[in-house]
């Protein structure tokens, strides 16, 4: 399977008016591909548009909600209407609630399951028949950690992350199947520094914090940037989601303790937020167009995503982990 060198590339970008959906979207239009952007702020995509612009990039954007098929179909259809053909679909649009399960409504937790599960599903049914039509493509969804270990606090977001692997997983063999070379990666991050964490919903009186350490949304980006021209199924973004994905494998139970003398006390920042403070759940947050959230100090370096992409580095830490993998088995026997 042979995916176009990205400077040749139409694509689009759904959830692009802040964090990792922005940088991606600008980070595509520096390296010369035609950008289709959408969010449901208008205000935040044109300025997006307009900084693309500026550098001599191509961009357009169409304002959608993801809860919506006919809105997403209707992102795909705008990116083969005013660019000819769909490369890449990039999907990362996602909102969050920061609460305990039982203080979690069933309406809350099935609009996180509609934003970021179905909005997921969506994006990818409307793609498919253009990158089908191309004879090839790239589909490339934000999904997260937290589709290989769920967290406190974020129930309803887990939830939704575990059914974006199981769709993804069952389409990707469907399409190996009926032999379209159109390639389905699943991008997982860890704690990045975005805005999700000032704009989710929270129900803990204070504004929520992921459990340190952040990483630099440009790591996420660059993933994201390698997946549009290398076919690859997974890729796990920061270091700290290497370690929890092999500690999830080897012992749930000791991730459940770990997480028991981190995971509660961790995701709670020092500054008071009432439930009813600005939030993105529902509605955008005006204005906030912003790449960084307000985390930078906890930011640090990801050795393996500045080697992680080398073939010797990708053998040799698969045989590590196979390793280890096997070594606890062999224990727990």
């Amino acid at each position: 399977m042979q995916l176009k060198p990205i400077n040749q590339q139409v694509v689009s970008v759904v959830g692009a008016s802040s964090g990792i959906g922005r940088i991606t979207a600008l980070e595509f239009a520096k390296r010369g591909a035609k950008v289709v952007v959408s969010a449901r702020s208008e205000s935040k995509l044109k300025s997006l548009v307009e900084e693309i612009r500026s550098f001599g990039g191509e961009a357009t954007f169409y304002v959608a909600d993801v809860e919506v098929f006919e809105q997403v179909k209707a992102i795909a259809d705008k990116t083969v209407e005013v660019y000819g053909r769909l490369d890449t679909w990039v999907h990362v649009a996602a909102i969050g609630i920061f609460a305990t399960f039982d203080k979690t409504t069933p309406e809350e937790f099935k609009h996180v399951i509609d934003v970021n599960l179905m909005g997921q599903v969506y994006g990818a049914m409307a793609a498919l028949p253009h990158l089908k039509r191309e004879g090839r493509g790239a589909l490339i969804h934000v999904s997260s950690m937290e589709g290989r270990r769920s967290l406190p606090y974020q129930s309803a977001y887990s939830s939704a992350k575990h059914g974006v692997e199981g769709f993804l997983e069952a389409m990707r063999v469907e399409l190996i199947h009926e032999k379209w070379p159109i390639s389905v990666t699943s991008v997982k991050p860890v704690v990045i520094n975005t805005p999700f964490w000032n704009n989710g919903l929270t129900k803990l009186g204070v504004k929520p914090s992921g459990i340190p350490p952040y990483y630099d949304p440009r790591i996420v980006s660059d993933a994201i940037l390698y997946a549009a021209e290398h076919p690859i199924r997974d890729l796990l973004v920061g270091d700290i989601a290497k370690l929890l994905d092999l500690a999830q494998k080897i012992s749930p139970s000791l991730v459940d303790s770990l997480l028991l003398l981190t995971g509660f006390n961790l995701q709670r920042s020092n500054e008071l937020k009432s439930e009813d403070a600005s939030n993105n759940f529902y509605q955008p947050v005006a204005e906030d167009d912003r790449v960084d959230g307000d985390y930078q100090n906890l930011v640090i370096p990801s050795i393996t995503d500045l080697l992680g992409k080398l073939p010797l580095f990708q053998l040799g830490a698969g045989a590590v982990l196979a390793l280890l993998v096997a070594q606890a088995f062999k224990q727990n026997e």
